[in-house]
């Protein structure tokens, strides 16, 4: 099959990647992509019929619960510990003059 990518393919990839490449990488890069097109290729030759396409390899679920409220309006025994209360609200000391 040997996809043949060129020296410009190259080039178009390093200046997207931001990456400035040595001789020695871009041509370690030419084969490795290479090889990966080989790869797609062989794959495309399986045969998938009748084999419902996936986005995920396991099943996706809703990890998030319904806000229940379990302990209710508990204010009035809150309150119980507020030095003053005024208006079903905590009431603090003024601070600022």
């Amino acid at each position: 099959m040997a996809n043949i990518i060129s020296d410009e393919t190259i080039e178009y990839v390093g200046i997207l990647a931001k990456l400035e490449l040595s001789e020695e990488e871009r041509q370690r890069a030419k084969k490795d992509m290479g090889d990966m097109l080989d790869y797609i290729d062989k794959l495309n030759e399986l045969d998938t019929t009748g084999v419902e396409p996936i986005s995920h390899v396991f099943p996706v679920n809703n990890v998030f619960r319904e806000d229940v409220v379990e302990n209710g309006d508990d204010s009035d025994n809150m309150l119980k510990n507020a030095p003053s209360v005024k208006e079903k609200s905590y009431m603090a000391p003024k601070t600022i003059g």
